[in-house]
């Protein structure tokens, strides 16, 4: 069967923070129970036994919440001897982990590192603009314990980068964001994904974005990074937009032309087809009774990966197609009639940065093919 990817719920929208933004923490309206959220070992055993029975290029599971950190050490030990247990002999197995960071302890940090986890630590920018929305349940700032997750990473040389989302509080200080990312923290890795939601009704919620603001602040972004930090510092958007011009390939579902990437777990072992539409009318099954198999082969799991391509009639002749892909579905069901053919939220603002950009990333394009060519050379001559 094709490629494809788990990513886990491990611990359900059960978080120890209660950021103003969050659109998972009403799934918890799907599991309404009194006691915590959390996956069993039963379920965690049969979820990694029947995955890495698929034939893969490599297995990825991407644990993320909610708070996945929630589970403590203990279950992501767990994790890696199931993996190891049910493992082919020289299969490929990859995880990552995004959290806030606030649970991490020299113990799991050490564990992480020794199983080579890619952490991705969720931080908007300097305190005043991070604690904006990113709050505990008592509506206190969450920056400093942040940054102490972070310590705890680097003391344990735990590679990690930043995931940024970019919503009312930053989006106008992309430049400033940057460079506390870059200069303050050293970061090497950032993600920045917008935040888009909105109320039942269809109305824009006051921490969301415009299209014209999100391309004003990827312009931003790219003014900084442009001509000195190209080899310093990875912008994951950047990266993929290279990727897709060198070699043709969409390394997310955003620029993708179909939405069956992955699976999402959720903690009972229910299956949906991606984290934006955990929803029930969407549920295709449950590890402990479903073959991913049949699952990937479902009507509704196909009608969804389709509905990507259901994009709008003006997007078949905008020149930043292959790029954008339509964008994610989400950001085109912005109102309570849900039309997989409406124009994206954002479109406006993906036209303001590709229709800058685009020269400047084909040159960045010409570049890595030159050194493909050399390094390529130097191998045959090496032989």
């Amino acid at each position: 069967m094709p490629a494809f990817s788990l990513l886990v719920k491990p611990s359900s929208a059960d978080c120890n923070v209660h950021c103003t933004y969050c659109f998972y923490l009403e799934k918890k309206e799907l599991y309404p129970v009194s006691h915590p959220r959390r996956m069993s070992t039963e379920v965690l055993e049969r979820m990694v036994a029947a995955y890495m029975r698929t034939a893969q290029p490599a297995y990825s599971f991407s644990w993320q919440g909610g708070e996945p950190t929630l589970m403590g050490q203990g279950f992501f030990r767990k994790v890696n001897e199931f993996q190891e247990k049910y493992g082919r002999r020289g299969a490929t197995v990859g995880n990552s982990l995004q959290t806030n960071g606030i649970l991490m302890s020299d113990e799991l940090a050490r564990h992480l590192g020794r199983y080579n986890f890619l952490v991705g630590i969720s931080l908007d920018g300097p305190q005043d603009v991070h604690d904006q929305y990113r709050l505990t349940d008592g509506g206190r700032g969450t920056h400093r314990q942040v940054l102490r997750g972070i310590e705890v990473l680097e003391r344990n040389r735990v590679e990690y980068n930043v995931l940024t989302l970019v919503s009312s509080a930053n989006v106008h200080r992309a430049r400033e964001v940057y460079r506390y990312l870059r200069d303050e923290l050293n970061v090497k890795y950032h993600q920045y994904i917008p935040c888009v939601e909105f109320d039942a009704g269809g109305n824009v919620l006051p921490y969301a974005i415009t299209g014209e603001q999100w391309g004003s602040f990827l312009l931003d972004i790219f003014d900084e990074w442009h001509g000195g930090d190209e080899e310093r510092v990875s912008i994951r958007l950047f990266d993929s937009i290279l990727t897709m011009l060198v070699d043709g390939y969409a390394n997310t579902c955003v620029m993708g032309r179909n939405c069956r990437r992955y699976f999402v777990v959720e903690h009972n072992g229910d299956v949906y087809p991606c984290d934006f539409f955990v929803e029930s009318k969407r549920l295709l099954g449950n590890v402990m009774r479903d073959p991913f198999e049949d699952m990937w082969n479902s009507r509704a799991f196909r009608d969804f990966g389709r509905a990507k391509r259901h994009w709008n009639q003006a997007c078949a002749g905008c020149p930043y197609l292959t790029l954008c892909g339509g964008d994610c579905q989400k950001m085109r069901y912005t109102t309570s009639s849900e039309d997989p053919a409406a124009l994206s939220w954002l479109c406006e603002g993906w036209k303001a940065f590709y229709g800058s950009t685009l020269p400047e990333f084909e040159r960045l394009t010409q570049l890595v093919e030159r050194r493909r060519r050399a390094a390529g050379q130097g191998q045959r001559n090496d032989a």
